[in-house]
């Protein structure tokens, strides 16, 4: 993970509906930009849900919420419908963004070994620095944690 204190590497990448966000247009507003591994898989959906449901008071302490993972914009679009998920969420199927954040790392699961994204957070502030990292995240209660940790 990168460290606390130094500035979120800027990035662009498409969101659900295929337009191009970028960190940098979010200064003056605190960013929860989360890493998950898949969408439409149980975790990733108590995970999103978890946001969906603390979504107004998020917005209120003025912060917005990026999602990423490596899946396209078309099946973005799907979880987000599905899910009736009120944010943004983004494809990085090539992992630049992934891999410039850290959480590309090496997973085992039934015997096999592979790369995958690691269930990640970053907390960033309004001058695009990062104040928090969530690591070893707990799908259910990561929208709760990082709403308190708003102030």
């Amino acid at each position: 993970m990168l460290s606390v204190g130094t500035m979120a590497p800027d990035f662009t990448l498409p969101d659900q509906n295929g337009e191009n966000h970028t960190l940098s247009a979010y200064r003056g507003k605190k960013v929860i930009l989360y890493f998950y591994p898949k969408d439409q898989t149980g975790g990733c959906i108590k995970e999103a849900c978890s946001f969906r449901d603390r979504y107004p008071q998020i917005t209120e302490k003025g912060a917005v919420i990026l999602g990423v993972s490596k899946d396209s914009v078309r099946s973005h679009k799907n979880f987000e419908e599905k899910q009736s998920l009120p944010f943004t969420l983004l494809s990085d199927e090539e992992t630049k963004v992934i891999q410039a954040y850290d959480v590309w790392k090496e997973k085992k699961m039934a015997g096999r070994t592979y790369m995958g994204i690691v269930r990640s957070t970053y907390l960033i502030d309004e001058e695009g620095v990062i104040v928090k990292t969530y690591e070893k995240v707990k799908p259910a209660d990561h929208g709760g944690e990082v709403l308190g940790d708003l102030g």
